[in-house]
């Protein structure tokens, strides 16, 4: 396919326009680590240390086993960390300092040249626990170990870091350029605004008295008895000015225009001139860093940043130097006041222009296109290129047939999109036929809908008794219990193994398991949960902590909790696993981190992160992903749907209005989800038509939008490999949505995937204006996850509630025991409940099926989550504790 906008296979891979690389090559070469290592030491599975590989890469595993190498096991003399804690610890202050030492970290781990190794055979999830307990575990653990086992996780380290280093550095810039630049920027320049706002106000004062007078003395009046226009009061300049001066003195006005010059910006100028000149006064913090960062980071470009990634490779040969000439710069970077700043500053030597100036001109262009990956990095996981991940060739080939297939979608567009339009033609004459004996919506004078608002569901006398029953049964125990008991269930804590793999599993490992989760889930830490007896003594709690808690072992855990929720009775009757919604969680990061970010409407003057997470229909919580700050849930929710821990694929998914977009529903609706987001700002949503022609009733005027489905079908092949990236796992949808964009405008490719979208984001209005049960279910998902955010609240209650993680693997460690937590707590309920309700049936006791319904399984007033910890399962010979009677009253 010629031509084609966004996915350009003409222009090296992917459209991209490569550049030589900046960072030295490895002397390890390509080589293969092989697959047939020991279980408890190498990388694959059958030998006692890594296969033969070529002797470059040879040469560079003995230079990482010496004490010479990268990384060093011991404490050198003098310092107090090892080698391989130093390293190992990305930023976490957003200065320039740290910025330079983040460079100078990734340069030094590049400098050893293990990214050069090939890892392509090693099994991806063997590589990421090796690397995993390499960056998390202690040096004097790793020292124990033999050497085949030593070299294996230090080569998967060392790899592992080598990207991750450039990572660490590239989401530093990144939020240093935001936070600490251009937005500190803005408010000095807002905080300067203000403080001249008086003089402003009267110098302008001054300035309008005169010019009335100006008016008053010399416009035409006309006499409204007479009609006759008399000459002008004053008929001379010295008139005028005498004028003038009865009300403002002459050098009163000079000082007052003065002032105006001084205080406002020129006509010309633009509403960022006055910012972007006080940011040129923060040079000194880029100074430090600018020349690392091209020769650290291998930067690489599509063609729309090639302009200016050539910018940023040039910055280094201008700094310091005294004058730089214009034919020296890319002026075309120029935008707006830039041009001025750059080019026409007072200071300025005719022939010269502010090279400081123009660098941070450049790094406000960086910033916007490291955002929309059109300037990228090589040497980065994060932030390398999407478009190289894409199925492509002969992988997409291979992998089409089976994409559509699960998709359902077809391999040519107009038969598909033919449909969709006759589809979307029908059900606006459905509905707008139905709409004059509708009560839930109007149409204001402009033609914009408006909904009716939802009545509470009445809650009948039958549900509020058997809620107070049902709750009064359920047993008092304290967390620690209630984790044990699930584990006894379900054998959840199985799932938690060591990443040395070979190790023996420990004696009464639940326990401290339930201690761990207790002591991250509630924030409160290990001092609460530690005893007298070996499970629960500090140096297991550490040693389990650092070895069988990680993300993977949460996760394999959660799964096990999804699928036991599932098969309660009672679950069944909240639904059946099909309905799920995504929103997110805000938490205060009080301490430094480079993964926390400004937001005073929920962090106040702290930073902050958002744990984004699913929850379905029975109650079970899916998984989730830890987002720094507060960004629109729209980028993320894609990948929190295909990333679930387990349970089943959900069908309709809920969200807020922040998760909207028309490309995010383009691409959920391509994904095979039905998108359902509840649209707080429905009256100003536009609804959109493929029959520009066709009389739709009361929806003519809002239906003012026209689907371009030419469009759509000229860019479908590109859509199809775009989703089947997504759909297989090859791409971030983050990554993809981030592409599709540029300057907050879609691509032409974008646009299209919106155009797609649009289809059925006005099948959801339609559905919504026409059927009131299709809102109130989106409500009822909606309150079920604030329901279960209220419980993770009240689980999550030491240190103020407020997450004191540096950095985002532990951020999201510490939310996956709280996750955890959550679900065991929710399973425990949702048994006990269920359990309940089937003695009350079977003591005669009025049970309605449509009140079990509105039963909510995140009541806690049972639950004892405050104090020390007992860690003691009672004897359960039937399986669970005994209910107590419907009657009693609460004695906790």
């Amino acid at each position: 396919m010629g031509g084609r906008a966004g996915l350009d296979d003409g222009r090296g891979a992917e459209g991209v326009v490569r550049r030589g690389s900046r960072v030295a090559e490895g002397a390890a070469g390509a080589a293969a680590w092989g697959d047939d290592a020991d279980e408890a030491g190498g990388l694959g599975a059958g030998s006692s240390e890594p296969a033969a590989v070529g002797q470059p890469a040879r040469d560079a595993e003995h230079r990482a086993a010496s004490g010479a190498g990268l990384f060093g096991w011991t404490v050198p003399p003098g310092e107090r960390v090892s080698e391989l804690d130093r390293l190992r610890r990305g930023p976490v202050r957003v200065s320039g300092p740290q910025m330079k030492r983040a460079l100078e970290r990734a340069e030094e781990i590049a400098a050893f040249g293990m990214g050069a190794v090939d890892v392509s055979r090693i099994p991806p999830r063997r590589l990421a626990e090796l690397s995993r307990y390499g960056v998390d575990g202690k040096a004097s653990l790793l020292r124990r170990h033999s050497d085949a086992r030593r070299l294996a996780t230090l080569l998967a380290t060392t790899v592992y870091l080598t990207s991750r280093a450039v990572d660490d550095a590239l989401d530093l810039l990144e939020v240093l350029i935001a936070t600490k630049l251009l937005a500190r920027a803005e408010r000095e320049s807002a905080k300067e605004k203000l403080k001249s706002l008086p003089r402003v106000e009267r110098a302008s004062a001054k300035l309008a008295t005169a010019f009335q007078v100006v008016f008053d003395t010399t416009s035409e009046q006309v006499d409204t008895d007479t009609g006759e226009i008399p000459p002008p009061k004053v008929e001379s300049l010295e008139g005028m000015w005498a004028a003038i001066e009865q009300v403002v003195p002459r050098h009163e006005l000079a000082a007052a225009i003065a002032a105006l010059f001084e205080l406002t910006p020129p006509l010309d100028s633009d509403a960022d001139e006055a910012w972007r000149a006080m940011l040129i006064n923060r040079f000194g913090t880029v100074r430090p860093f600018l020349k690392l960062l091209v020769s650290v980071v291998d930067f690489d470009a599509t063609p729309e940043g090639e302009a200016v990634l050539g910018a940023l490779l040039s910055l280094p040969e201008l700094m310091g130097r005294k004058k730089v000439g214009p034919a020296e710069i890319d002026a075309d970077l120029l935008t707006g006041s830039w041009r001025r700043l750059v080019l026409a500053a007072p200071h300025l030597e005719p022939g010269t222009v502010d090279w400081k100036a123009y660098t941070f001109c450049v790094l406000e262009h960086l910033h916007r296109m490291l955002r929309s990956k059109q300037v990228f990095a090589k040497n980065s996981s994060k932030w390398g290129d999407p478009r190289a991940k894409l199925l492509a060739g002969q992988a997409w080939q291979q992998a089409r047939p089976t994409v559509l297939a699960s998709l359902n979608l077809p391999g040519e567009a107009d038969g598909h999109l033919a449909a969709r339009a006759a589809l979307l033609d029908g059900t606006y004459r459905e509905v707008a036929a139905r709409v004059p004996d509708s009560a839930q919506i109007v149409f204001d004078d402009d033609g914009r809908l408006h909904f009716a608002a939802l009545e509470p569901e009445p809650e009948p006398a039958s549900l509020l008794e058997l809620r107070a029953a049902v709750n009064a049964m359920l047993p008092r125990v304290d967390l620690p219990e209630v984790l044990l008991e699930v584990f006894s269930w379900t054998g959840a804590d199985q799932a938690f193994t060591s990443v040395t793999a070979g190790e023996a599993r420990l004696k009464d490992l639940n326990v401290t398991i339930a201690a761990l989760l207790v002591a991250h889930g509630c924030n409160v830490g290990y001092t609460p949960v530690m005893g007298g007896a070996d499970p629960l003594k500090y140096g297991r709690l550490s040693h389990v902590d650092q070895t069988y808690l990680r993300l993977a072992t949460y996760r394999a855990a959660n799964a096990t909790l999804i699928e036991h929720q599932a098969s309660i009775p009672l679950a069944q009757t909240w639904g059946g696993g099909l309905v799920a919604s995504v929103d997110g969680m805000r938490f205060v990061v009080p301490v430094p981190s480079v993964y926390a970010r400004p937001n005073p409407k929920y962090f106040g003057r702290r930073g902050g992160a958002t744990w984004l997470n699913m929850i379905n229909d029975q109650a079970a919580g899916l998984g989730g992903k830890v987002v720094a700050g507060t960004p629109r849930d729209s980028l993320y929710v894609l990948d929190v749907l295909y990333d679930r821990d387990g349970g089943k694929r959900p069908e309709m998914i809920v969200t807020d209005t922040a998760s909207y977009s028309d490309i995010v529903f383009g691409l959920l609706t391509l994904a095979g989800f039905a998108y359902a987001p509840q649209l707080a700002d429905l009256p100003d949503q536009k609804m959109w038509r493929v029959d520009r022609t066709a009389d739709y009733g009361a929806f003519q005027d809002a239906a003012r939008g026209r689907i371009d489905l030419a469009r759509i079908e000229r860019h479908w092949e590109d859509i199809l490999r775009i989703i089947g990236s997504i759909h297989t796992g090859a791409v971030r949808a983050y990554d993809v949505i981030r592409m599709l964009s540029r300057d907050g405008r879609p691509t032409p490719l974008g646009d299209a995937i919106a155009h797609y979208g649009r289809i059925a984001k006005t099948l959801h209005i339609l559905r919504l204006a026409d059927e009131p049960g299709y809102r109130r279910q989106i409500k009822v998902q909606a309150n079920l996850q604030e329901g279960r955010h209220a419980l993770a609240r009240k689980i999550f209650h030491g240190k103020q509630g407020q997450l004191y993680q540096r950095y985002q693997d532990g951020m999201e460690d510490q939310i996956g025991a709280l996750g955890l937590v959550l679900n065991a707590l929710v399973l425990f309920n949702t048994r006990y409940m269920d359990a309940a309700v089937n003695q009350l049936r079977a003591d005669g006791f009025d049970v309605r099926d449509e009140d079990v319904a509105r039963l909510s399984p995140f009541v806690r007033h049972h639950i004892n989550m405050l104090g020390r910890y007992s860690f003691q399962l009672p004897d359960l010979p039937g399986g669970l504790r005994p209910l107590r009677d419907k009657t009693a009253t609460d004695d906790m």
